[in-house]
């Protein structure tokens, strides 16, 4: 199990990561998600003990991670921006690997470099991003690591290596019991490959839920009358986050289970009421436009 109390990061004055706590149970696929800065690249740094923290602490299995060699072998992070070798190959790096992993797998690698058009002997100058990366995923899964921690997993890859990567993750979770923890921005990903999400905003976790119960606790509904109560009345009849009104009929997002939203404003007969399940995008922009993070002044 990994955890994390009152886990501080700071960078001279920047502080990446403040009071940060959180739990996340093994055999998970973990997405995190979060505003630029919000501090996911720091976690998994200091998930995968590359960083230490400037307090509190973080742990798996309640052993600390930093200068702990024996721990950090069930561990395998891929960042953002990969860095590897200067004239490497896939083949020259698996080397490499397997002398620094115990349980590096070389059926594991042979079965792998099989599943993905890439010569493992070709260097990795001569490779795309997205080559590099399922390069670092087949290196990192050849490894067979407890924990896989990626940071922007799918940055550069195909639609079709897309999927056979996600499906290679999740056989492997299947098979070995492994944690993935996937930091990304990429909140459809994620919908499709996680069970549960944590949502972080100014270094801390604003929430960590079940994607299936997330899901649960908002409503979008349409809803069209004559004439259209204000939002003080709709408000006492359910919690509104937000509402955009034109002419008699409003779009609301709304706290609660979408069935018990849906028949209280129902009993208002309205002309029209209809409930729309919210995409991971929409849960996030509503969670954030709730901290203050205010998408209208976002230049793009």
């Amino acid at each position: 199990m990994i955890k994390a109390e009152n886990l501080t990061k700071h960078f001279d004055e920047t502080i990446a990561l403040d009071s940060f706590t959180t739990t996340i149970e093994e055999g998970r696929i973990y997405g995190l998600v979060g505003s630029n800065g919000a501090g996911k690249s720091t976690f998994l740094h200091l998930l995968s003990g590359i960083y230490r923290p400037t307090s509190g602490s973080i742990t798996i299995n309640e052993q600390p991670i930093y200068d702990n060699d024996a721990l950090k072998q069930d561990i395998f992070f891929i960042p953002d921006e990969i860095y590897q070798l200067p004239g490497a190959s896939m083949d020259s790096l698996a080397k490499i690997y397997s002398k620094i992993y115990q349980n590096w797998s070389v059926n594991r690698y042979i079965e792998l470099v099989k599943k993905f058009p890439i010569p493992p002997e070709r260097r990795l100058s001569a490779c795309s991003k997205g080559m590099r990366r399922q390069i670092a995923i087949i290196l990192a899964l050849s490894c067979m690591p407890k924990y896989l921690l990626l940071d922007e997993a799918f940055d550069g890859l195909d639609p079709v290596i897309r999927v056979a990567v996600r499906k290679i993750i999740a056989d492997d979770i299947v098979e070995r019991g492994s944690t993935v923890l996937i930091a990304s921005h990429n909140l459809r990903e994620l919908e499709d490959m996680c069970d549960q999400v944590g949502l972080m905003h100014s270094g801390k976790i604003l929430f960590q839920k079940e994607l299936s119960e997330l899901r649960s606790d908002f409503s979008k509904i349409q809803l069209a009358m004559k004439p259209l109560p204000g939002r003080e009345e709709l408000e006492k009849i359910v919690p509104i986050i937000s509402l955009h009104t034109s002419g008699s009929v409003a779009e609301m997002v709304v706290r609660g289970n979408p069935a018990e939203v849906h028949a209280k404003l129902s009993a208002l007969n309205p002309l029209l009421c209809e409930s729309v399940p919210l995409t991971l995008e929409e849960i996030f922009i509503t969670e954030m436009e709730a901290v203050g993070y205010d998408y209208n002044n976002v230049i793009f």
